[in-house]
């Protein structure tokens, strides 16, 4: 984990809600999402990046809407942002051509931020727009 932290992927605007990852596996699914896609992104992108949403426990997946099977809940996923949804959309087709292992890509409302996820293993490199 070179650029990011977990207290990244713990944080949360909803006052309240405890979303402090305590179980090793969400932890573990977290670190090789950050070592095997976040960090090759954010060294390929050259610039910070921001989680907007990283772990999800389930009461704060329940509070945002988070879909009952949403891979946040495993700490599989992150929404991010680099500021803009111009600038979004130069990072989704930046890491479209990088050809690096994901399970989903997302363009989430216009670029207004970028999904992606990673598992350890059957990743079907999904590309989606909603």
């Amino acid at each position: 984990m070179k650029y990011f932290t977990r207290e990244e992927f713990e944080k949360t605007s909803h006052t309240g809600i405890d979303n402090r990852i305590y179980d090793s596996n969400i932890l573990w699914n977290m670190t090789l999402l950050v070592d095997n896609v976040l960090d090759p992104i954010r060294e390929a992108w050259g610039k910070a990046i921001r989680v907007n949403s990283g772990y999800r426990s389930p009461a704060l997946n329940k509070k945002v809407g988070g879909a009952s099977n949403s891979q946040h809940l495993t700490g599989q996923a992150a929404d991010i942002t680099v500021g803009s949804p111009t600038e979004n959309k130069k990072l989704f087709d930046m890491i479209v051509k990088m050809g690096i292992e994901f399970d989903q890509l997302i363009d989430e409302s216009k670029y207004a931020w970028v999904h992606i996820s990673y598992k350890s293993g059957g990743n079907r490199k999904q590309i989606l727009h909603l």
